[in-house]
């Protein structure tokens, strides 16, 4: 367990691991039954028949969905680059000396880690067009998400932050540096390193947070399978095959944060090799002038 997940909750000992594991294969259980049941009901119905999965075999098919991936992919990357920056300025302003810019940045991210973001959604798609502010469609999705997941960035960009040694911040201070020389040249390369993983993982939730877009007619994904479903009338077909797609992405997302996290341990526990075999300090009398 890294530091940044010690921040969040203790490691397990033996007894709670020994639960883990149990509550673990139950669930595993449960979840293999509930899909055999619903398997067999597909089944019984004819849901499983050749002829109703045919149409997934045609391109047109095909490139309808994944046009609906593409608007998925642009929302959600939008999203995350102006939610990561957004973020990260928080962030720093939570950690400022100024008490009233620490106020402002707590109390937005406060508020915002608890407004749902279909609200968020609702207020840009019905109140602010009253006043003047009537965004394109794009943006209609893409607004509310950021505002919502800036919050959430903000504070993993600040965990990480604070996860790290003081001695870091004071060794960058005592060499001349200022102290915004000190946080974007030493505290935040080291931050980012240590956070790739979690970051990944808020991507995920962020990409699914994306099939809002169906509130505001924005044609993502799991809007494209609706409007399919309306026209093929095969809605279970459509949506497991929309399932599997997010499916796929999101794996895909998680597995390339179980290999930063990896990167990460073999990366922190070679660095932990290299300070160990630096020599002792010099003694205050003998150091050079």
């Amino acid at each position: 367990m890294n530091k940044t997940q010690q921040i969040l909750f203790d490691e397990p000992g033996p007894r709670a691991q020994r639960r883990i594991r149990i509550a673990t294969v139950l669930g595993a259980v449960v979840l293999a039954g509930a899909l055999v049941a619903a398997v067999y009901q597909f089944a019984s119905h004819g849901e499983l028949a050749a002829a109703r999965w045919e149409p997934f075999t045609t391109w047109p098919i095909w490139r309808y969905l994944l046009n609906g991936l593409w608007a998925t992919l642009r929302a959600a990357a939008a999203t995350a680059v102006l939610s990561a920056a957004l973020g990260l300025l928080l962030a720093l302003g939570r950690l400022s000396t100024h008490r009233p810019l620490r106020w402002l940045a707590g109390a937005y991210v406060e508020i915002f880690r608890t407004v749902p973001t279909l609200l968020l959604i609702y207020v840009t798609l019905f109140a602010l067009p009253q006043y003047g502010l009537n965004f394109p469609l794009f943006w209609k999705l893409v607004v509310p998400l950021v505002v919502s997941n800036s919050a959430a960035f903000a504070e993993i960009f600040r965990s990480g932050i604070l996860a790290l040694d003081r001695g870091q911040t004071e060794a960058g201070l005592a060499v001349g540096l200022r102290r915004g020389q000190v946080m974007a040249l030493v505290v935040l390369p080291q931050a980012l390193l240590q956070l790739a993983p979690s970051l990944v993982s808020q991507l995920v939730g962020l990409l699914k947070d994306t099939s809002l877009g169906f509130v505001v007619s924005y044609t993502e994904l799991l809007y494209s399978g609706q409007v399919l479903s309306s026209y093929t009338h095969l809605l279970i077909q459509t949506f497991l095959v929309v399932a599997l797609i997010y499916l796929v992405v999101n794996a895909s997302l998680s597995k390339f944060a179980r290999v930063l996290q990896a990167r990460n341990g073999r990366f922190g526990g070679r660095r932990g090799r290299r300070t160990a075999e630096l020599p002792p300090p010099l003694l205050e009398g003998n150091t050079p002038r």
